[in-house]
Order: C-alpha cells, then structure tokens, then sequence
C-alpha cells in the first residue's frame, strides 16, 4: 500500500509540475488575458475542432455505427459529471436517498447486462461456433472478473458508503477511490463499444443509457468527499466528470477490437458482462444494503431492471 501511496504522491507531483509550465506558456497566458466569453468561447472552438478530427478518422476507417458508438461512450462518461452537479448545492444528502441511488444503479446493470450483453453474446457465439455460445460467454465472463479483482488487488480502496460519509476526510483514502472508480469506468465503456461493434445499434443505446444512468450516482459519490475535503465544488464536479472519461477510451477499444475480428465478439461481450456483474456484487448491492437501508436499495433495484427492461422492449 506504501508503494500505491507514493506512486499517487510522484503523479500528484508530476501535474503540479506541468500545471506549473502551462500557466506559463506563452499561449495560455495569451489565453487567460482575453474576455471570459471571448476565451471560453476559444477553449470551445478548439475542443469541437479537435473531436471533429477524430471524429471523422474514425467514419473514415470504420463507418457511421463506430462514430455512433464513441459518441454514445463519450455522453456515458459524461454522466458523471451530472450526477456531479448537486455538489455545487449540497454538502451531503441523506443515506436513504444515495442506498436508493445506488440500488437503482445496480437494477439498470443487472437488466442491460442480461438482456444487451449475454443474450447477445450467447447468439453470436452460437454462430461463429455452434453450440459452443455459452461457454466461450462463460469463459470471457470470468475473465473479466478477474481483470477486475487484479485491478481491486492492486489498488485496495475504500467503498462507496465510507467515502460518502461527510466525517470521512482522508485525502489519500479519497483519492485511491477516485483513482479505482476510473478503473472500473474502462470495462462499462468497453461493453458500450463491444455492442455497437458487433453491428447492434439497439443493443448499444440500450448499455449506454444504462451506464448513463450507473454513473449519476457514482459521479456524485467522487464529488461529495471532494467538496468535505476543501475542494472548490467546480474542480469537484470537474474531477468526477474526469472519472467517467476513460469510458470512451474503453469504448473506442472495444468498438474498433470486435469490427476488426468479429471472432472476438462473444468473449468480449462475456468479459464486459463479467466486469459489470462483479461491480454490482462487490461494490453497489453490499454498500445498499449497510447501516439497515437494504429496503430502500431493494426496491429501487428492482425498478431500476424494470425500467431498464422497458427501454431494452421499446428498442427493440
């Protein structure tokens, strides 16, 4: 642990460091001295030109569905950010509301998990090798179990309702779980990008209104700590929209893995399906159900695989 804590101390210290040579670029100082407007209004015109670029590489080589795709991974990881939002209000909010949160978070994986990555997964493998669907899904499921359980190895961290909890402000403790959130975020956004490469447009609005909808509650959990801590509540909302950003990056692995080798298809659905499945089991439903809230959770779980079946039905 000693070793994970100065290592996040070198990267702290590293940011600094080119915090340090941007302030005093030449370009950002430029920059800094215009009108509000007129430099937001830059900092905007350069973002939008540059995903227009990648944008348009990426129809180039692969087509319309993998634009989509990143697209849709991008406004996934954005929802971090919203879930954010109620930092810039509130300090804290109540335990029955975030175990509710939580559990409706845990429903709508469950259903698109189900219904938009194993149904699926199982019918592709059956194609490619007859028969054989359900274990090639089975063998990526645990796969991506284990990918997870290394990443939990490697970085312990502190659960959802330790952190949440406005007596909790140890920095290193708050920070190890921002950094593990942004762990897990890789494989949601892998299976948002594995749906729309396998060709399935449906399927894939379908996770990422479900990964949308999972990160509103964790971007809110990054947030709150933050704000306990000192943070100015912007930089707060700021670094968990950061955390849901590695999404697209998973995204655009995912998509761009299985159009290049469909054969790859149904492990990878079972690996994103694993990955979410573990989430569920070891960080959501145990933190909904701590402190006697479990009744709460329960509900809220339930309606949130109900609405998430609603949705995967009217798609379909």
């Amino acid at each position: 642990m000693s070793v994970i804590i100065k290592n996040i101390e070198k990267l702290q210290k590293y940011f600094e460091v080119q915090t340090q040579k941007l302030q005093a670029n030449e370009r950002y100082i430029a920059l800094m001295a215009l009108p509000p407007l007129q430099r937001w209004s830059s900092v905007a015109g350069l973002f939008l030109l540059s995903q227009a670029v990648i944008f348009g590489i990426l129809y180039l080589l692969f087509g319309k569905l993998v634009v989509i795709g990143f697209f849709a991974s991008i406004l996934a990881g954005l929802a971090t950010g919203l879930g954010a939002l109620p930092v810039l209000y509130f300090k804290n909010i109540s335990n029955n509301l975030f175990s509710s949160m939580l559990g409706a978070a845990a429903g709508v994986m469950l259903a698109a998990t189900a219904f938009s990555l194993l149904v699926p997964g199982i019918a592709s493998g059956n194609v490619i090798w007859p028969g054989l669907g359900i274990y090639i899904v089975s063998a990526g499921m645990l796969l991506g179990a284990f990918f997870l359980h290394y990443a939990d190895h490697q970085l312990p961290h502190p659960h959802l309702d330790a952190v949440v909890d406005p007596h909790i402000n140890s920095f290193r403790k708050i920070w190890l779980f921002v950094i593990a959130i942004t762990i897990h975020n890789f494989p949601e956004g892998m299976s948002v990008g594995v749906s729309f490469g396998s060709g399935d447009m449906k399927n894939g609005l379908v996770l990422a209104i479900a990964i949308a909808m999972q990160n509103i509650p964790e971007g809110l959990a990054v947030a709150l700590p933050l704000v306990s801590l000192g943070y100015n509540r912007w930089r707060a909302v700021a670094v968990a929209t950061a955390t849901g950003l590695v999404e697209p990056v998973g995204g655009l692995l995912g998509i761009t893995m299985v159009t290049l080798f469909q054969s790859v298809l149904p492990i990878a659905m079972g690996f994103a399906a694993g990955a979410m499945l573990f989430v569920i089991s070891e960080e959501i439903i145990p933190e909904t159900h701590s402190k006697g809230r479990s009744r709460y959770a329960t509900y809220s779980l339930m309606v949130g695989f109900i609405v998430m079946m609603i949705v995967d039905n009217a798609l379909s």
